[in-house]
């Protein structure tokens, strides 16, 4: 059965040992702005390298420790929003695995970050955050450090280069902050390319203003309560992207294809606000 817009809930990863009361904030605050049911999920994997007597006992002590974080994490949302309708699961299974398997019931998938370095992403068997994101069919967010008190309005970062993936991240950006009273700051940022001429970068930056105002001018209209700013800054996508989004409630982000092995092929300006952004990094599939 597929699930209509109205019934998709939010879902969200919980690591039995791990505080997860960032990560369950920003879900439960989005379910009440959204008015959508919150799922909370754990998944235990199959022990490695244990005699087979031990399999059982080993699984029972997971799915007892699962269920009493899970409950505890309810509890908390409830405390939180008791409006928000809060399910639990326990599923066997690889998290990552499970959390796309999951994805197609989802409108949105929210996981705490490990600060993983490269290596330990792809060979950890806890990592979550690359493969989730690279092959979720929902957006997936994924939470930085913890929020930062600022006296700026509270405002979106979102990156357009006029590709489909980025229309969706536009979507997103928009609706997000219609529900958050927010400002959208759209970012093309413009990389110089290996071989250029000095004297044209004011025309080809110019160029790439006009693109970015076509681009958005059609959001803008449809959300006439968003205040919108658009920016063409000068250098690496990431690192424009995450300094502009120092301060952000998030910084949205398409994404191109769905993934390779494990999420190996992620994208790189994707890949690298995972690492360098400290806001929640909301990656957005095309749909």
């Amino acid at each position: 059965m597929t699930n209509t817009a109205d019934d998709r809930e939010i879902l969200v990863g919980i690591d039995p040992a791990r505080e997860c009361h960032m990560l369950l904030a920003w879900a439960a605050d989005d379910a009440h702005r959204r008015r959508r049911p919150l799922r909370l999920l754990v998944a235990v994997p199959a022990p490695h390298h244990v005699q087979h007597v031990d399999v059982s006992t080993r699984m029972k002590a997971q799915l007892r420790e699962g269920e009493r974080a899970l409950a505890a994490a309810a509890s908390w949302v409830r405390e939180r929003h008791d409006d928000v309708e809060v399910a639990t699961d326990v599923l066997d299974g690889h998290p990552a695995h499970v959390l796309i398997r999951q994805s197609g019931r989802a409108r949105m998938i929210v996981l705490g970050s490990r600060h993983l370095s490269r290596t330990e992403e792809f060979l950890s068997a806890g990592s979550l955050v690359v493969p989730v994101s690279a092959q979720a069919r929902c957006p997936v967010v994924v939470m930085g450090d913890a929020e930062h008190v600022t006296q700026e309005a509270p405002y979106l970062v979102v990156g357009v280069d006029g590709s489909e993936s980025s229309s969706a991240a536009l979507a997103l950006a928009f609706e997000e902050a219609s529900l958050r009273g927010a400002t959208v700051r759209a970012l093309w940022v413009w990389q110089p390319p290996v071989l250029f001429s000095l004297k044209d970068e004011p025309t080809l930056v110019q160029t790439q203003r006009s693109l970015l105002a076509e681009t958005v001018a059609g959001w803008a209209e449809k959300y006439p309560d968003v205040a919108l700013t658009h920016e063409v800054p000068v250098g690496h996508p990431v690192e424009e992207l995450a300094r502009a989004a120092e301060h952000a409630l998030a910084v949205v982000v398409g994404r191109r294809g769905n993934g390779g092995y494990m999420g190996m092929r992620l994208g790189s300006v994707v890949h690298g606000l995972l690492h360098r952004a400290h806001c929640p990094v909301i990656t957005v599939p095309v749909t």
